[in-house]
């Protein structure tokens, strides 16, 4: 029994050096291609941590601000709206529409233009954060392909520098094509898969924070009308 387990575990240990030597074997670009798996990991990380409705539209954030305006509190509202404590997706946006209302002379009505227009703008952010994810899923086939040309490239030399057929690099060079052309398809998919479900999941939170904060303006116009 103990001399199975010991062959077990070579087994296995033999297979997980194969398998690095294998990616080794992709060369300068698979390196590449690691190094930006490790980035898109970082990227991706970050995104689950910011992009969720707890840290865009905090619920506390929430009810203080609709305490403030159900109560006539604007200045208030405002200032714990610019406070650098309190940033979020939330604030940042009715900051600039409890500032237009206030400063414009037709502030009601100007009120929900200024709104849409921030809530596009730091929707747009929210975007773009997202667009060197979806560029690592872009490139990152276009790396193994580049792998694989280079790697043919190289087995078509190495049968051209010999007079007969040299196997051992022919081989070590389609096997150096073959591993950047996998290492960047399994870094593009889930790039790409992250990519889309990020941006849809920021489509789902603006409108979620529209419906909010058009809850919340409600307050100032009832205000306004009495």
């Amino acid at each position: 029994m103990n001399t199975y387990h010991l062959s077990l575990f070579l087994l296995q240990q033999g297979d997980q050096t194969s398998w690095l030597d294998t990616i080794g074997k992709g060369g300068t670009v698979g390196y590449i291609i690691i190094l930006l798996s490790i980035a898109a990991l970082t990227l991706a990380v970050m995104h689950f941590m910011q992009i969720r409705r707890s840290a865009l539209l905090p619920q506390e954030q929430l009810n203080t601000l609709e305490e403030m305006l159900a109560n006539g509190q604007i200045d208030d509202a405002l200032a714990y709206c610019v406070d650098p404590v309190n940033d979020s997706y939330l604030t940042r946006i009715l900051a600039s529409g409890l500032l237009r209302y206030q400063k414009s002379a037709f502030g009601p009505f100007e009120l929900k233009n200024a709104l849409e227009e921030a809530g596009d703008d730091q929707t747009s952010r929210l975007f773009r954060s997202t667009d060197a994810l979806g560029l690592i899923g872009t490139i990152a086939p276009l790396l193994g392909l580049l792998g694989t040309v280079l790697g043919m490239v190289g087995a078509f030399e190495s049968i051209g520098d010999t007079a007969s057929s040299n196997h051992s690099a022919l081989a070590t060079n389609i096997s150096e094509a073959l591993v950047t052309t996998m290492l960047g398809l399994v870094l593009a998919i889930p790039c790409v898969t992250m990519f889309s479900y990020f941006r849809n999941r920021i489509e789902g939170l603006s409108s979620e924070a529209s419906t909010e904060i058009e809850r919340l303006v409600l307050h100032l116009e009832e205000s306004q009308g009495s």
